[in-house]
């Protein structure tokens, strides 16, 4: 049976009814992850956290590693991500304690080549044209819709980098321009998963409007942290009820996406790239 990651804030990780193990640390040759993993149980299935900023929220957004944090989940058997993140709103319908259901991302990061593990020998291009995971977003809205939890199933990410929060003018220029939500994180992760063969998916809580309402105070870490304490329990209750919605063995399109995916020939991948890659791409080795 495949296990299930969930990359979030460090109070997610007591879930009522998950039987936390022990924290497992993972060298990667990519660099340290975020922190240990957390590994557990919840309703018979096997479940790895990952405090996407550390224990304590050391790690600014722009300085997590995101390859180091996918590629260990890989390399623990992790087939499924849930990612709870916190997100402000860039339009009057998504309102502070709604969660959105991303299926779309706008990267306006400067990291692109720390979003990918190819390179070094090995060129893999992914279809990334819809960056969610269809069958994981679905269930995360049927919990949230079963629960009374009031959500949004579709919205457009935009990754900022951060970490100050976006100016008026620029909050209004994605307002104006239709997107949905902003915040700081999620790109990454979805882009390494897709690579890893992940399932991901966002359940992103809405926490502010930002700055573009100029009638309301802008953003601040205050009013995010109450709305994040306020808003967490319901978080923790359709992560656990997703849970027990996910198939016990890979079995979504996701699942196979680099078969298709990888144009250097197989005889010429150099040997110290495919050991480095080899919890990814482990399965076009046999």
């Amino acid at each position: 049976m495949e296990k299930i990651g969930i990359i979030g804030g460090s109070g997610l990780y007591d879930i009522e009814g998950f039987d936390a193990k022990d924290w497992v640390s993972i060298d990667t040759p990519f660099g340290k992850p975020s922190d240990d993993f957390l590994a557990g149980k919840f309703s018979g299935r096997d479940v790895v956290f990952l405090p996407r900023h550390a224990r304590g929220h050391r790690i600014l957004p722009s300085e997590l590693n995101h390859r180091a944090n996918i590629w260990a989940m890989k390399q623990l058997g992790v087939s499924w991500i849930i990612s709870v993140s916190a997100v402000g709103s860039l339009q009057e319908k998504y309102a502070p304690g709604d969660f959105v259901l991303i299926d779309q991302f706008i990267d306006n990061t400067k990291q692109s080549s720390t979003h990918s593990f190819f390179g070094s020998g090995i060129v893999g291009h992914i279809p990334f044209g819809e960056p969610i995971c269809h069958e994981m977003r679905g269930i995360l809205h049927r919990a949230a819709s079963d629960l009374g939890v009031k959500n949004h199933n579709r919205g457009t990410y935009v990754n900022m980098e951060g970490p100050a929060f976006s100016t008026r003018a620029e909050s209004l220029r994605n307002q104006k321009l239709g997107f949905d939500v902003i915040g700081m994180t999620n790109l990454g992760e979805a882009r390494c998963s897709r690579e890893a063969e992940i399932s991901y998916a966002t359940l992103a809580m809405v926490t502010d409007y930002d700055c573009w309402k100029i009638e309301t105070k802008p953003v601040s870490v205050e009013e995010i942290i109450l709305c994040l304490n306020l808003n967490v329990a319901n978080a923790k209750n359709i992560i656990g009820k997703a849970i027990e919605m996910i198939p016990e063995n890979s079995c979504w399109p996701c699942h196979k996406v680099l078969d298709n995916a990888i144009m250097t020939a197989k005889d010429a991948w150099p040997s110290e790239t495919q050991e480095r890659l080899k919890p990814i791409i482990g399965r076009l080795l046999k």
